[in-house]
């Protein structure tokens, strides 16, 4: 095994921090001068359009929703607006206490590192001012690639761009999306973290994996653990 595709939200980001999420999108909604619940279900039922870039950038994205909500915005307020549903994303994607640790070792051990993710435009406008864009080699984002997990296509891209067959990469993460069964069926070797000191936070997960790997562990921290009983049984 050489590299490591890691989902983004819940496993490499705290997940305490998805119940932030609704508070977020009301200050937007806010900044926006429209009804916080009306923008809630517009942003939720275009969900799968916008991690696939349907809507375009944030600016355009936000647009589009306040126009959905009966509002169309001067480009101040749509300044104001961008601002701060940027903001928000940035306290929705604080790093889990031991992502930042873990990843370091990783790469410390030589490992490729990869990532997959089901995002809309702001986590894309934003990597390469985060902590975990020089901590990843390949990062692969729904939204940019115009295709969503469990797609087949996303799984061979993040490997391409890695330079390591599907066959010797482990996918990490909360089991979102049907990304376990996608891995599994792209070749690679699916490991869920079970966020079991988080319980509530499986209820908020888009499109759960029915299909449950073999390997599982509770926090990041496991994944160093299960790589070190893979070597010595290996």
């Amino acid at each position: 095994m050489r590299a490591i595709i890691f989902d983004f939200f819940g496993t490499l980001t705290d997940p305490s921090a998805e119940s932030l999420r609704r508070e977020t999108f009301t200050a937007t909604a806010q900044a926006l001068g429209v009804p916080p619940e009306h923008f809630w279900a517009v942003m939720s039922g275009s969900f799968p359009e916008r991690i696939i870039g349907a809507y375009g950038g944030t600016r355009a994205t936000l647009l589009a929703m306040a126009r959905l909500c009966g509002v169309d915005p001067d480009d101040e307020t749509l300044d104001r607006a961008v601002a701060t549903h940027h903001a928000g994303a940035e306290r929705v994607r604080t790093p889990r206490p031991e992502a930042i640790g873990v990843l370091d070792h990783l790469r410390a051990d030589g490992y490729r590192l990869g990532l997959l993710s089901d995002c809309s435009s702001e986590l894309c406008e934003a990597w390469p001012q985060t902590v975990y864009a020089s901590r990843i080699d390949a990062p692969v984002f729904s939204w940019r690639e115009g295709h969503r997990k469990p797609d087949p296509r996303l799984y061979a891209t993040a490997a391409a761009r890695l330079g390591v067959p599907a066959a010797e990469c482990w996918f990490v993460g909360d089991g979102g999306s049907r990304e376990h069964d996608g891995a599994r069926r792209a070749g690679m070797r699916p490991v869920l973290v079970t966020n079991a000191a988080h319980p509530a936070v499986a209820a908020l997960r888009t499109d759960p994996d029915s299909y449950l790997p073999e390997h599982r562990i509770d926090d990041l921290a496991g994944l160093i653990r299960l790589l070190g009983s893979n070597h010595d049984n290996g």
